[in-house]
This record gives structure tokens, C-alpha cells and sequence, in this order.
């Protein structure tokens, strides 16, 4: 789940909850004023973002950790939780309280009837532009990838997978029912909240630590592509059950199939047609002859993945594992990486500045029993990943520990969760509060430990990788 379905998502759920937003953003007498006013929010918006993610990844990788780390801080910096120079209309907000909506009202012709729209407007485009990052960032994921590899290791991967799922949902789930007396469905809800992964966030630390194409990397990006799958699955199924009182079956017997499907037959069909590919990018002679051809397919596949109610970003992962079967794979690794540059930053600043640590303020009376609930699900968390790393067979002197703790980041896909069982009216306050300061904390602690747990195998390089992730000119 990504953050461009989040706003349609409450939309779906709680269809009055934007209506007024949506009805000022749709005014077409104020579209064509407003156009320049948008590129110019756009534009304050980028700079605030690079500048952010520059400072942020830079002192992390001065101080030896993660600098994704470092641009996941300085999106809290300017986000909701600090600064409000970047703030999304998820909450409530209509714009008045963004600071980057003053100063472009104060520097340009905005007026206060058009400021609502015109944030609404340049928070979507911002949203959009995170979404690229990420569907960007799993297309080099995926041509860092050795599909034989991960073949290889595909059975390790799905056990993981699966152990990585049903561990944490049944203890945060039976846990949440035994000690807290949470009622049924906002505990599964609360439970299937565990279940998740972020690939994006730890496939750019493996790959900061070069550890992406090793056995370890590969199982955790195996299992993390299948989590994502299940974790679809696992929110369609818990969403069903907040809307109607039960589960769809046909709906996940779906999502299954076209998982399978989608996966398989891309893959399969690409590596049929990656001749007839190389030979029309050899006669063509205009520039971009190898780029624009793969970012056609990247894009192709991740639009069949998202129309069939998949992830965009399987579609993409999937186009690079394809393409990392040519000959042309080095030259695509190559030219994708300044795209990368300008996009993946995006991703994870948004993230952090969409996300509200103030939930974790304990003199906030109504934060108290929530930090309570998440401090056990904050430990499920952790050990419901970390376990998945003793699943796995057929592997002497792999670094298990690794494998689990990369498993644990729950990210923006934690954060989706949420959201959905907050418009939905599921989670109580203090839950979703819970559920909130979990995902905070699994996607802040999990980059610095993968780091230390390689560390201590002397497994880490003392230089990050020249590809994903890293930013240096």
C-alpha cells in the first residue's frame, strides 16, 4: 500500500471527511489562475525537500549511520511534527497552517480564497512525486537484483515471508485481546498493522552498506516483495471486516491468483522478449535509446500491478529484474541513478514529515494509554521480525540476525494501516495511537541495527555503495 492511495482511501471510507477540500479544489474558474501559484508551491516544496534530505543524509553518514536515516529526520524536521513547512491535508489541514503556504503568500499574489486549493493542488502533486520515488527505487532495486539469485533463495524468502506475517499478527492480536481486552476487530485490525515491511527503506540501507546483492540481501528483498503481496492481502481482508463484519473471499482468492499471475508470467514474458527489446535499442539512434525504452516498461508493468489492485512498485521490481537479465543492465544502472537522485529523496522526506511523533509526548494525558499499548506492540513488533530470521534452512554461516532485523521497518505501509482503520472508525484513539508510535520507532531503529548486526560480522564495507542511495555528486 502507498501514499497515493491514502488520500483516496479516506475518501472511500469517511467520503465527507474532504469534501470541502474537494470542493474548493475543484473549481474550474480558479484552475487556470491557480497554475502558476501550484508550480510555484511545487517548486518551495523541492527545495525545502533537497535541502532537508541533503542535511539529514549528510550528518547521519558523518556520524556512521544510515543516511536514509538522516532524510527520514529531516522530513519530521519539516513536517507536521516540527517546522509545518511540509504538511498533507490528511489530517484536517487546510493549509492555513503551513508555513511554506505563508511564505508563498507572502512572495507571491496568493490570495487567502485561493490558499485551500492550491495546497490541496501542491499536495498531490508532492504525493505523486513520492510515489515515482518509490516505484524509481524498486525498478534499481530490482536491476541491482540477480533474478537467478533470488530464485535461488525464493523458498528461504517465502518461508520468511510467511513466518514474518503470521508471527506478529497472532501475538499482537492474541496479545492485544489477552492483556488489554481490546475488542475483536480493532485487535485484528491492531495485529494485522504488524504484518508489514517496508522494502523501500531497508533496500536502500543494504544497499548503502553493500550488502543488496548478497545472501542475505536477496532473501530479505525476497521476502519483503512477498510481505508487500501479503500485506495487500492481509489489509483487504481486515478492511472487509471494519466495513461489513466480514471477509470478502472472493476478493482475496483474487488478490492471491493475480499476485501469482503478475509476478510470474512478467517475469517469465519479459525474459521471452528481452531479445527482441535489445534489438530495438540498438536501432534506435536518438538520445535515451536504453533508458527510455526500460523506463517504458518500469512504468507499463507497475500501471498493470496497480490496475489489478497490486502494488505499482511490484510492477516496477519486476521490470528491473527483467532488465538486469540483459546486456545493457550496467548501462541502466548507470543512467537510472541521477533519476533516483531526484525522486527517492522525496519518498522518504515525505514519509517523515507526514508522520506525528507528538503521539509520543507521555505528559499528554490521552497519549498515555496508547504509548502503554505500544510499548507491547513495539516488542511484538520487533520479535515477530527478528524470529524469521531462524526459519531459515539450507544456509550455514548466513547472518540470520540480519535478515530478521531487516524485516522490521514498517514505514509508510504501517503508516497506511492506520490509516485506513482510523477512517474506518475501527481504532480507538489511543490504538491508533499505538499503532502510530510502533511504526515510528521499527522504521527509526531497524536502519542503524541492520548496520550494527552486519558490523559485528565484519560483514560491512567501509564505503557505501555507488548506486542506490548513495548521493555523492
Amino acid at each position: 500500500m502507498t501514499w497515493v492511495d491514502f488520500p483516496n482511501l479516506l475518501l472511500l471510507h469517511s467520503p465527507t471527511y474532504l469534501l470541502p477540500l474537494l470542493a474548493t479544489a475543484n473549481q474550474p474558474a480558479n484552475e487556470a489562475a491557480n497554475g502558476p501559484l501550484i508550480l510555484a508551491g511545487v517548486l518551495l516544496s523541492l527545495v525545502m525537500i533537497y535541502l532537508a534530505s541533503k542535511l539529514g543524509g549528510e550528518l547521519c553518514a558523518r556520524i556512521d549511520l544510515p543516511p536514509v536515516l538522516g532524510e527520514l529526520v529531516g522530513g519530521v524536521l519539516i513536517g507536521v511534527s516540527a517546522l509545518d513547512l511540509l504538511v498533507f491535508p490528511e489530517g484536517g489541514e487546510d493549509g492555513s497552517g503551513s508555513l511554506l503556504m505563508h511564505l508563498l503568500q507572502t512572495t507571491s499574489t496568493l490570495t487567502p480564497e485561493s490558499l485551500t486549493s492550491v495546497f490541496t493542488a501542491q499536495s498531490e502533486v508532492i504525493s505523486v512525486l513520492a510515489e515515482l520515488g518509490v516505484v524509481i527505487l524498486l525498478f534499481e532495486i530490482g536491476l541491482e537484483s540477480n533474478l537467478k539469485e533470488l530464485i535461488r533463495v525464493g523458498p528461504q524468502a517465502m518461508v520468511v515471508a510467511v513466518v514474518g506475517v503470521i508471527t506478529p499478527f497472532v501475538l499482537g492480536t492474541g496479545g492485544l485481546l489477552w492483556f488489554f481486552h481490546t475488542p475483536v476487530v480493532p485487535a485484528i485490525f491492531a495485529g494485522a498493522a504488524l504484518t508489514a515491511t517496508s522494502i523501500g527503506i531497508t533496500a536502500k540501507v543494504l544497499a548503502e552498506i553493500q550488502k543488496l546483492t548478497s545472501g542475505e540481501g536477496q532473501i530479505i528483498i525476497g521476502a519483503a516483495v512477498l510481505d508487500d503481496v501479503l500485506g495487500i492481502i492481509v489489509l483487504a481482508v481486515v478492511a472487509s471486516l471494519a466495513r461489513e463484519g466480514q471477509v470478502q473471499v472472493g476478493n482475496v482468492i483474487y488478490l492471491i491468483v493475480s499476485a501469482g499471475v503478475f509476478l510470474v508470467g512478467s517475469i517469465w514474458l519479459g525474459r521471452l522478449l528481452n531479445p527482441l527489446l535489445m534489438s530495438l535499442m540498438e536501432r534506435l539512434q536518438t538520445r535515451g535509446k536504453v533508458l527510455i525504452p526500460a523506463l517504458t516498461i518500469a512504468f507499463l508493468l507497475a500501471y498493470i500491478a496497480d490496475v489489478i489492485q497490486l502494488e505499482a512498485i511490484l510492477g516496477a521490481f519486476a521490470a528491473g529484474l527483467i532488465l538486469a537479465e540483459t546486456d545493457k543492465r550496467e548501462d541502466l544502472i548507470k543512467q537510472v541513478v541521477p533519476i533516483a537522485d531526484i525522486l527517492v529523496p522525496v519518498f522518504f522526506i515525505v514519509v517523515g514529515a507526514r508522520t506525528d511523533v507528538s503521539v509520543l509526548n507521555p505528559f499528554v494525558r490521552e497519549n498515555r494509554e496508547g504509548l502503554i499499548i505500544a510499548s507491547f506492540l513495539i516488542l511484538v513488533a520487533i520479535v515477530g521480525k527478528v524470529v524469521t530470521g531462524l526459519t531459515v534452512f539450507g544456509k550455514p554461516g548466513i547472518n540470520r540476525l540480519a535478515i530478521g532485523v531487516g524485516m522490521i521497518p514498517r514505514g509508510e505501509v504501517g503508516l497506511v494501516f492506520a490509516a485506513v482503520g482510523s477512517a474506518s472508525g475501527v481504532l480507538s484513539k489511543p490504538l491508533e495511537a499505538a499503532i502510530i508510535v510502533m511504526v515510528i520507532l521499527t522504521t527509526f531503529l531497524a536502519p542503524p541495527f541492520l548496520r550494527i548486526v552486519f558490523t559485528e560480522q565484519g560483514d560491512v564495507a567501509e564505503k557505501p555503495a555507488a548506486s542506490i542511495g548513495d548521493n555523492s555528486d
